[in-house]
């Protein structure tokens, strides 16, 4: 429990306000060269208390900085060389390409050497806080007591570093505070866009932009020649829709993503691309050279007074963690001096591991596949595995860590977890087989993987079933983070051996095909599994796209698929195999990785991209009888409330030995699977809401 002091004045010394911290340090100190360190100097906008003073158990108080670190990179460096574009981009006096990024660094004032985690943000925002502390902080910028959260992270001593990566961030809030990144921009330079996008209800407008993203626009106002299609289904024929039937219009609101207006109206069930000639692409890849160059300075510099980490990790959330895994792929990880800028990294789900996107002419990193939308965006592509494995279509053999060694041959220690859902949306099976589905590939040393099953991609929050048909999977895998988390600290600050790999596969016969699945899921559940998952091809942007990123063929032209592969269900449903929650052990009903559109969307062949589903088990041996309900109900599992309140003990105390899960969310665990159970029995089974799954405030 938090242990929460006022500390008036404590910092106020060292505390200064944004007016009067204009000062500016020299990170270089003139006795190294560009090829050592690409960080020219950062400047300290602010620097306060966190949280007021508050203390956080033994870490004490914290402090925030906010400021601006300013690069500068020389496209001649070996260490650059994979930044696409780089070359072209404009150049100072002394050849270097220039730019800066914003960030935010919360650490505890003690001054004493601290693990750095740095948390990739997820389009703009700060992403660990919110399911690792259970607290988004309010306006993206934590600065009070109640954007700590339950201090998870503070309590355990960590220093804390955001800044901005990425562009394609649409407005939000006004005194909203993303971090959004300005790259180098090629003036000049035109090439196509495609910018995929669906309706959820009859619109005569629509915008064309990603998920709470920007897109490229015409490099032509109202472009004539812009083509808009349609089709139903992915595998379709795109069908064009005539220019004089839809015209460009105004952004919502200044700066956001643009929009079409079309006669007659957009159509729930219709997938529709656009297409045009964008000019004035984005050098997107120095925002990994960004982070990758401000983690080696304050590796090997003081910032502010304070020490030099004891340890470097970084944590990554879905677009997060496939922003790492490009890192890795692309020999980012490694600054210009050959050294490892992190010992340790964690990539929760990032699906099929992200070793394409973010670093392309043109590229949208805010985009990325699933079974519905977005389909020819690059975002996974061979190699997949950490380990070698060869391609049966193109012959090549390599792995996501090819080009991730420092120049002494070290790699940095990593966690990758999924949960059920990526391997329904987001080609989770392909991090541990070979891409054509059948072998296990195992991990090298340097990697555990986690499947983290009954789990969705974040913790269910939906209360309501629509868009979809079932409501949504509550099992709380954000305690298990908390447990990796620690654990990957331990094994990279003090080797610590690491909790094992615990991952569906095809030796132990939990991973299946989805036809095995739809044949051994149970009938009668009330929810039918759906008749495919993703699948990604492999996508051809032409000849220049593998060597230089630059495609020339928009949209690409499609390939043979990659064979992609679901967890095997038990006979109540539940995913076997991988890291068991206690919600599995102890099961109060059926956690699927998938939830089904409703029909009534136009998709209703196609997954929610983010949502399981969770159907609760018959209370009473009447009700399941009467229902058709082949799964033993409640009465039959257990025979009183005690006998449950056990097989939660039992199994949370199974997962802390395995080190997912730790002793201080014992009862956090047992307090929210047993207000579950309670609501269950307090729940009339016609009620078809969802409420249920939920604490009452």
């Amino acid at each position: 429990m938090l242990k929460f002091t006022r500390l008036a004045g404590a910092i106020a010394a060292t505390a200064r306000s944004a007016a009067s911290t204009a000062a500016t340090l020299g990170l270089l100190g003139g006795a190294l060269s560009c090829a050592q360190a690409a960080v020219e100097r950062i400047e300290i906008r602010e620097r306060v208390p966190f949280a007021a003073g508050a203390s956080f158990a033994e870490a004490g108080a914290y402090e925030k900085i906010r400021g601006v670190a300013y690069f500068a990179l020389d496209p001649r460096e070996r260490a650059n060389a994979s930044i696409v574009d780089l070359v072209r981009a404009p150049r100072d006096e002394n050849g270097r390409v220039l730019f800066s990024s914003e960030f935010v660094l919360l650490r505890p004032v003690h001054g004493k050497p601290t693990t750095l985690i740095y948390d990739v943000n997820n389009r703009g925002g700060i992403a660990m806080l919110g399911q690792i502390n259970g607290r988004s902080p309010a306006n993206n910028d934590p600065t009070t007591l109640a954007d700590a959260g339950d201090g998870f992270l503070m309590r355990h001593g960590f220093s804390l570093l955001f800044s901005a990566w990425t562009w394609d961030v649409a407005p939000g809030a006004p005194a909203a505070r993303p971090l959004i990144f300005t790259p180098p921009v090629l003036k000049g330079l035109r090439g196509r866009v495609n910018n995929e996008f669906t309706v959820n209800a009859v619109s005569d407008i629509a915008t064309y932009a990603g998920m709470r993203g920007l897109t490229y626009e015409p490099a032509t106002s109202n472009d004539p020649h812009a083509q808009l299609t349609k089709r139903l289904r992915p595998e379709e024929p795109r069908r064009p829709i005539p220019r004089s039937s839809w015209q460009f219009v105004e952004p919502a609101q200044a700066g956001g993503p643009g929009r079409i207006r079309l006669e007659g109206g957009f159509q729930p069930g219709v997938i529709y691309e656009l297409t045009y000639v964008a000019r004035d692409p984005y050098v997107a890849g120095a925002g990994m050279a960004g982070i990758r160059d401000l983690l080696s300075y304050l590796r090997d510099h003081p910032l502010e007074g304070g020490p030099v980490p004891k340890n470097i990790l970084m944590f990554g959330i879905s677009q997060s963690g496939r922003l790492i895994g490009r890192m890795l792929h692309d020999g980012l990880n490694v600054d210009e001096a050959g050294k490892l800028v992190f010992d340790g990294a964690y990539l929760h789900v990032p699906g099929a591991g992200g070793s394409a996107g973010f670093n392309s002419r043109f590229v949208q990193p805010t985009r990325h596949p699933s079974m519905l939308e977005e389909h020819d965006y690059p975002a996974d592509a061979f190699p997949f595995t950490a380990a070698p494995t060869r391609d049966p279509v193109t012959g090549k053999t390599a792995s996501t860590l090819d080009n991730a060694r420092d120049r002494q041959g070290r790699l940095p220690k990593l966690f990758i977890a999924n949960t059920s859902t990526e391997f329904w949306n987001r080609g989770a099976s392909l991090i541990a087989t070979t891409p054509d589905g059948v072998q296990d590939v195992a991990p090298p040393e340097n990697v555990r993987l986690h499947g983290l099953m009954g789990a969705q991609h974040y913790v269910g929050r939906s209360r309501t079933r629509a868009p979809f048909t079932a409501c949504v999977s509550t099992a709380d895998h954000y305690t298990t983070m908390r447990a990796l988390v620690l654990a990957l600290d331990e094994w990279t600050s003090q080797d610590k051996a690491p909790p094992a790999s615990a991952y569906p596969g095809l030796n132990d016969h939990t991973l299946t095909s989805v036809a095995d699945y739809r044949a051994v899921f149970p009938k009668g559940v009330g929810i039918s599994p759906p008749g495919q998952n993703l699948r990604e091809p492999r996508l051809n942007f032409g000849w220049r796209y593998q060597r230089f990123g630059i495609a020339d063929t928009v949209p690409p032209k499609q390939g043979a698929e990659y064979e992609t592969l679901v967890p095997l269900p038990d006979g109540d449903g539940n995913d076997m195999g991988g890291v068991r929650l206690v919600e599995l052990q102890a099961p109060l009903g059926t956690h699927t990785g998938w939830n089904l559109r409703a029909a009534e969307t136009g998709f209703g062949w196609a997954t929610s991209r983010f949502d399981g589903s969770f159907v609760p088990f018959a209370r009473t041996e009447a009700e399941r009888l009467a229902a058709g309900d082949p799964r033993p109900s409640l009465a039959e599992r257990y025979a009183s409330r005690e006998d449950f309140a056990a097989a939660v003990r039992a199994a949370a105390e199974n997962l802390i030995r395995a080190r997912l899960l730790l002793p201080e969310d014992l009862e956090r665990t047992m307090a929210s699977n047993l207000g579950l159970y309670d609501r269950i029995l307090q729940r009339d089974p016609a009620d078809q809401a969802c409420n249920y799954l939920f604490a009452q405030p």
